[in-house]
């Protein structure tokens, strides 16, 4: 589980955990992950931290191998990290482009890699015999927007990866899903700008926003399905986002 020190990825290991799930959370930030692998101890789950940076080849070697190392195999892959730095072309930094590229794509692609040979004895071997990877895009993976181009960019890049690497190993059941959530209450709208958070709290202002936790419930029905059943995609939105 990447991006578990907060949102949607807290969320999703948490109900993994729920489910039955030994998790592996990863971030950056010590804390944040000390204090849920602590709570979900505490209800009796098996969880391993890893502090590590998966936008790097060498982070995201450490946090497949952390979970083969401690559980033997490695079953199911949920990529949640991700980073929203939206706003107009002109204020923005290079550094911000490349901060999005890295963690919303480049750790997602790392990741995957070091992953899929120990899913696919996974979904050979293990009593599911399925192995899953689902990874968190968004709505702005579908439609594009002004001042959203970069962000928009990573995220088409992750619907469309996923959707090729489903092509590529949905005889060898491992399979691939993609969620693509509208608003999601978390902190990803904090990272903004002064300027962005006024418009999307304009634009946000009649809309009740998801939670985290109804994104890891569509997790949880994904890898929890029959090996029969591959959920390819997923668009989840608020009730009254347009």
């Amino acid at each position: 589980m990447t991006g578990a020190s907060s949102g949607i990825g807290c969320a999703t290991a948490t109900r993994l955990a729920a489910d039955g799930a030994a998790v592996v959370i990863t971030g950056r930030r010590r804390v944040r992950l000390d204090s849920l692998a602590a709570e979900l101890r505490g209800q009796g789950a098996a969880v391993t931290t890893r502090v590590v940076d998966i936008s790097t080849v060498e982070g995201a070697a450490e946090a497949v191998a952390a979970a083969v190392a401690e559980y033997g195999r490695l079953d199911i892959l949920v990529n949640a990290a991700g980073v929203m730095l939206n706003g107009p072309t002109a204020d923005a930094t290079i550094s911000e482009w490349d901060r999005m590229v890295d963690v919303n794509l480049k750790a997602l692609m790392y990741v995957t890699k070091d992953a899929v040979p120990h899913l696919l004895t996974s979904a050979e071997s293990s009593t599911r015999r399925v192995a899953d990877v689902v990874n968190i895009s968004s709505i702005a993976g579908r439609v594009a927007a002004a001042h959203v181009a970069i962000y928009n960019a990573t995220k088409f890049g992750v619907t469309a990866a996923t959707e090729a690497w489903r092509q590529e190993y949905a005889r060898d059941h491992l399979r691939f899903s993609v969620i693509e959530p509208g608003g999601v209450d978390t902190e990803l709208f904090g990272h903004q700008s002064e300027n962005t958070r006024r418009h999307y709290e304009e634009m946000f202002a009649n809309v009740e926003k998801l939670h985290a936790e109804d994104i890891a419930n569509a997790v949880s029905y994904i890898v929890g399905s029959p090996r029969r059943v591959a959920v390819n995609e997923v668009v989840i939105r608020p009730t009254t986002q347009r």
